[in-house]
């Protein structure tokens, strides 16, 4: 089984009504499993003994209706293995749960709101996962992908996986089937201060460009050939 010891905050901004996850662990590529995140439906982290099939199901059954709590006695029911696994999820509602099995490594817990959840393990102990609630409740007033970086600094600042850092990751969805934001950071000795940089990068040289790809609404895009000659990706003839 694959394993990712790690913590994470899953949430719903409550004033774009984006779904977002943040992750960190002492694993590669983090982001490749452990989020799920579905455009006016939800947001799921799978985590632990990672199931991704807690985030594939899951996102499927809040989407037909079921409640957050729905989902996770559902999830717990299918899985032939519930002790082993971690898992958060916020539905449309901005309602959260958290399951943590009993079997999950070392320090293993989770914290739950209104509009997020936040769980770990193997963890150097509790206060990762309560830094990572405050800090994402006093920064409301920032963009909710900052938002979410914080409270992932905040966790790694606390404390974070007991075995130290390698991989993070930032996923959020808004109004398409696609992700408003994608990053990964998949080896690093410090990839949460690496993902805010790349952030950072992307805020600049991908996110302006968001508003040009087709959507449901303008299934043909829009060229933005301004911003992209300003961005020198095109050259006048």
């Amino acid at each position: 089984m694959l394993k990712y010891n790690t913590f994470s905050i899953t949430a719903r901004c409550e004033k774009t009504n984006q779904f977002g996850i943040a992750v960190s662990t002492k694993v590669p590529a983090v982001g490749s499993l452990v989020p799920y995140a579905r455009a006016g439906v939800g947001a799921i982290a799978s985590q632990s003994f990672v199931n991704p099939y807690i985030g594939i199901n899951g996102l499927n059954y809040l989407e037909e209706g079921l409640s957050a709590e729905e989902v996770m006695q559902r999830v717990v029911k299918e899985d032939p293995v519930p002790e082993l696994r971690q898992f958060s999820i916020v539905d449309r509602e901005g309602n959260s749960v958290a399951y943590t099995g009993d079997k999950c490594d070392t320090w293993h817990g989770h914290i739950t709101g209104k509009n997020y959840a936040v769980a770990g393990n193997m963890l150097v102990g509790e206060a990762t996962i309560q830094a990572m609630e405050t800090s994402f409740k006093e920064n409301k007033d920032l963009d909710f992908a900052e938002r979410l970086i914080e409270s992932l600094f905040a966790g790694q600042l606390a404390g974070g996986d007991k075995r130290g850092k390698q991989s993070a990751a930032l996923y959020i969805v808004d109004t398409e089937a696609y992700p408003s934001v994608d990053l990964r950071v998949d080896e690093h000795e410090d990839p949460i201060v690496e993902l805010k940089r790349i952030y950072q990068v992307a805020e600049k040289e991908l996110f302006p460009f968001s508003h040009t790809l087709p959507t449901l609404k303008n299934p043909g895009g829009t060229v933005d050939l301004e911003t992209s000659r300003k961005m020198g990706l095109l050259q006048d003839e």
